[in-house]
């Protein structure tokens, strides 16, 4: 089973999650060619809309995300992949996870 990605332009969105606490680490994209080298080298690869080009989550940073479970959802345009984060930092600010902006609600 694979991502249907004929949708969206080709770029499909895939959340990391710690595999551990569930915690939501970071949402990117992917497209066929980074969830092929994902899937080779057992490591989050994603694809840069700014750069247009492939990046290995954490390869400069070292913060790694190895890949533990993939799974999409039932209309296989999503991707969530169960992840150990090496390093303990998920997010280019230097927070664990890109999302600490709280919302408040009326």
């Amino acid at each position: 089973m694979k991502p249907d990605f004929t949708k969206s332009k080709g770029l499909l969105p895939a959340i990391a999650q710690d595999f551990e606490t569930g915690e939501i680490l970071m949402q990117a994209y992917m497209n066929e060619e980074s969830w092929e080298e994902t899937l080779k080298c057992g490591y989050a690869v994603y694809y840069s809309r700014s750069r247009n080009e492939l990046w290995k989550k954490g390869e400069t940073s070292g913060n790694l995300q190895e890949i533990i479970e993939i799974r999409l959802d039932c209309d296989l345009d999503s991707i969530l992949l169960k992840v150990r984060q090496i390093g303990g930092v998920a997010c280019h600010t230097g927070k664990r996870s890109c999302f600490f902006n709280v919302v408040p609600l009326n």
